[in-house]
């Protein structure tokens, strides 16, 4: 295993804890208007009031590895995506500013309009989130230059809408598990009777995205297939030498995924509500997980040439200075595990009210 690898999955550990931690807090917002009134929609937003900001730090880290470690990517990936990432900047803010201000006023219009912002930033952060990975898996227009040449509308297709409805369900469905923690007697009860239409959805659109994706790609499924698919361009020979072994950690994945979605129900109709707060935490991190798996060692492909596509090689930073990050982050990863271990476990229990409550 060399550094380029190493730093794809570091990138990958960070993104995943942030679709993790932050899938539920945007979980949390898109649920938010099915509170009945507004002391369960304070309960709500204060459920997440002590950790939201702190799970965005996820966001910003990856983002700050990608900038280090593979700096063409990250070059082509903000050009490409520069509008979509500036709604969904936008989106996390107004989100940001609807929790802090919801709560200023006790006038009912006042805090209905605040009500609304904060669900639809978390929505819209949570779609565009699923349409980016949509459009990584289908590809994107990169030239010869390694620039993006399409447009924005280039990258709402279908594919990447259904993607990006998927990622919206999915952090609902992690929104609620983690709800069903924070909350007690009559509003407990009404989070799990949203628990199961949403489970559904879910398993609905798992399944239907499964299909269209080995429909339209089926390459994504090389690293899973020991050599009997071909790869998505040239095949490397860091694949070559260890094509038994990826293939062995691809289904190992699917079965962690397969598991942990099966463990979902059991831990809330069970009151096991940790336990089913870690099943759909892994199931988020199984099917990240699977994604890179499907496009390793690539990490933007391009839709007019394969031999186009940013990989972990062509699109990286100098030895020297993979060498250099990696000495850094061995240090800080572990600080950011703990840092955030304490918040966790200082906010523990049911939320409750008080002056200091949002």
């Amino acid at each position: 295993m060399d550094y380029n690898v190493v730093w794809y999955m570091l990138v990958g550990c960070l993104l995943i804890g942030y679709a993790i931690l932050d899938g539920f807090d945007l979980g949390v917002g898109i649920l938010h208007l099915f509170a009945k009134n507004d002391h369960d929609r304070r309960i709500f937003m204060n459920s997440i009031g002590p950790v939201w900001d702190g799970n965005e730090v996820w966001l910003i880290t990856a983002g700050g590895a990608l900038f280090a470690a593979f700096p063409e990517i990250y070059a082509t990936a903000f050009s490409g995506f520069y509008l979509p990432f500036m709604f969904l900047l936008f989106a996390l803010i107004f989100r940001a500013v609807s929790l802090e201000f919801r709560s200023k006023e006790k006038s009912k219009r006042w805090r209905g309009n605040w009500d609304r912002a904060f669900f639809a930033g978390s929505l819209l952060a949570s779609f565009l989130f699923g349409v980016t990975i949509g459009n990584a898996v289908m590809g994107i227009n990169i030239g010869s230059d390694k620039e993006y040449q399409g447009t924005l509308l280039n990258l709402l297709n279908p594919y990447a809408l259904l993607c990006g409805v998927f990622n919206t369900v999915m952090f609902a469905l992690q929104g609620a598990v983690y709800l069903n923690i924070k909350t007690h007697g009559p509003l407990q009860q009404q989070v799990q009777r949203l628990f199961k239409p949403i489970y559904i959805t879910f398993i609905t659109l798992l399944l239907l995205l499964t299909g269209v994706t080995l429909w339209l790609k089926p390459e994504m499924v090389a690293n899973f297939s020991f050599g009997k698919v071909a790869p998505i361009g040239a095949t490397h020979d860091l694949i070559m030498e260890n094509q038994t072994l990826i293939s062995v950690l691809a289904w190992f994945v699917v079965l962690l995924n397969v598991l942990s979605i099966a463990n979902i129900p059991r831990g809330i109709f069970r009151n096991k509500p940790y336990q089913a707060f870690v099943s759909s935490s892994c199931t988020i991190a199984a099917l990240v997980g699977l994604f890179a798996l499907g496009i390793f060692p690539n990490i933007l492909v391009s839709s007019q040439d394969p031999a186009m596509s940013l990989d972990i090689y062509n699109g990286a930073s100098t030895l020297t200075t993979l060498k250099t990050m990696f000495s850094i982050a061995i240090w800080g990863m572990p600080f950011v595990i703990v840092y955030t271990s304490l918040i966790y476990w200082t906010y523990r229990g049911k939320t409750v009210l008080n002056e200091h409550s949002y």
